[in-house]
């Protein structure tokens, strides 16, 4: 009998009912909570009169909707402080531990999932949020849900699911100087394309992967879904025990040595089969940046935005480019910058932030730069940048020092770009109007940011010498 795959494994674990119609009863362990998806979940229970089946298993944090700066002053957007507002009152009803907008452990809901140690290997975790493969980075089966499937998971902590199939993709070679987890991920989407990993749950493997921080693994399970794919997994090593050793919700004493012995076998075996198995040379890629209107127009630093190669391309490819205000062979080196913004579920933990504060140190951002902002993904990871004195080396260069939120990833608070406003940005997408109405957005690493709003422009950072940062 075959192995099975670390998908298989969890998938198994968690089964409780297959139907004759291809789709299975899975059980949920943990549920993440924010203000954007809920509000209609809790009030099906209520219009139902059902109870919450396990009020431990669900945490809750509002980050969408509120406020980076002057937050002591409010939420002054109406609709916004109601959804910010109803999340508390569901929370408070139906007794669910809420991180509130003041809350000194406060942050992005796929930040504070790992950093509390809510997310554990081993758990199914849902969200009602795309990028809840975030999680997997720590050897869980996570992925986004829809706000149906919320009260349905609040409900009956179980849910109706399909199976994937299993892709595996080997990450080896040794990474350029200045490379980064961000690029890795930005370069296999331009490889595969956005739908190359539809119905496939992903693992990333390889001694790539295992040389990676947790924080860098998370950045690359965050963008799987970018590629099509809902799942993406990492297995379970000594980095991932260290990292959640001592955690505020990890298992503690006895209980810590009894989960890590059950955490060891959560890797796939290794006569495991994959539907498909992809190669990436690490050693080939260098800093990334997207040039279009979805993650997949990416080329590296050197590159040029491409010519169209026959004529369904020219359509989508002259669609992006008349929205970015581009032509194609501009070189990427050439694109101008009007703002700047570190933060997002991708990339704004403390690695994020020191890496991109040793860019900025001593320098100024450049003068065609109008903002360019930091965004910490938690509160804890705030307290710990200021301690280092991240925060005053970003603010001495010019930028912005802002409090934990999802912020200007997409829009939907205070922090957006105004039309026709290029930024250079370490978030997960660039669709049209992502990061405001006619704003233009450019996927890339912290680093690559950083020198962008140093330069006022893109850079190759792979260049940059040492002894210079």
């Amino acid at each position: 009998m075959a192995g099975k795959t670390l998908y298989d494994k969890l998938w198994d674990s968690h089964l409780i009912h297959e139907n004759s119609d291809g789709t299975n009863l899975i059980y949920i362990d943990r549920q993440l909570i924010h203000e954007v998806t809920s509000p209609q979940a809790f009030e099906g229970l209520r219009i139902a009169n059902r109870k919450i089946w396990r009020n431990s298993a669900n945490f809750a944090v509002p980050d969408h909707n509120i406020p980076t700066k002057d937050r002591y002053l409010g939420i002054t957007d109406p609709i916004s402080k109601l959804q910010v507002d109803t999340l508390s009152t569901n929370c408070s009803e139906f007794k669910i531990k809420e991180f509130s907008m003041n809350n000194p452990s406060q942050g992005i809901v796929h930040i504070i999932g790992p950093e509390q140690g809510l997310t554990l290997p081993g758990m199914t975790i849902v969200c009602g949020d795309s990028h809840t493969s975030t999680h997997g980075a720590l050897g869980a089966l996570a992925f986004g849900i829809g706000t149906s499937e919320v009260e349905h998971v609040l409900a009956t902590q179980c849910l109706i699911q399909k199976k994937s199939k299993n892709m595996l993709i080997n990450i080896n070679g040794l990474l350029n100087y200045n490379v980064t987890a961000k690029d890795i991920i930005l370069y296999i989407i331009g490889r595969i394309g956005t739908a190359g990993g539809t119905g496939y749950a992903i693992e990333f493997s390889g001694q790539t992967i295992q040389s990676l921080s947790m924080e860098s693994r998370m950045t690359i399970c965050n963008m799987t879904i970018e590629m099509g794919a809902r799942v993406g997994m990492i297995a379970v090593d000594q980095n991932t025990i260290e990292y959640l050793q001592n955690r505020t919700y990890a298992p503690s004493g006895l209980n810590w040595k009894k989960a890590v012995t059950s955490w060891e076998n959560l890797k796939s075996d290794k006569d495991a089969n994959y539907d498909k198995i992809i190669e990436i040379d690490c050693s080939k890629i260098n800093p990334m940046v997207t040039w279009g209107t979805s993650p997949e127009m990416v080329t590296n630093i050197n590159g040029i935005i491409p010519f169209p190669k026959n004529e369904k391309l020219t359509r989508s490819l002259q669609n992006a480019l008349d929205y970015m205000g581009l032509k194609s062979g501009t070189a990427i080196k050439d694109i101008k910058l009007d703002k700047i913004f570190i933060g997002s579920c991708t990339n704004a933990r403390i690695e994020d932030l020191r890496i991109a504060s040793k860019i900025v140190k001593g320098k100024k951002i450049a003068k065609n730069i109008k903002l360019a902002m930091v965004v910490p993904g938690s509160g804890p990871v705030k307290k710990q940048a200021e301690l280092e004195g991240l925060d005053d080396i970003f603010i001495k260069a010019g930028f912005e020092w802002r409090d934990p939120g999802c912020s200007m990833c997409l829009a939907m608070n205070d922090d957006f770009l105004e039309i026709g406003e290029r930024c250079a940005s370490t978030s997960n997408r660039n669709f049209e109007g992502r990061q405001g109405k006619g704003g233009r957005t450019h996927l890339v690493s912290p680093i690559m940011a950083a020198s962008a709003a140093i330069e006022g422009h893109f850079i190759n950072v792979s260049e940059l010498r040492k002894d210079k940062q």
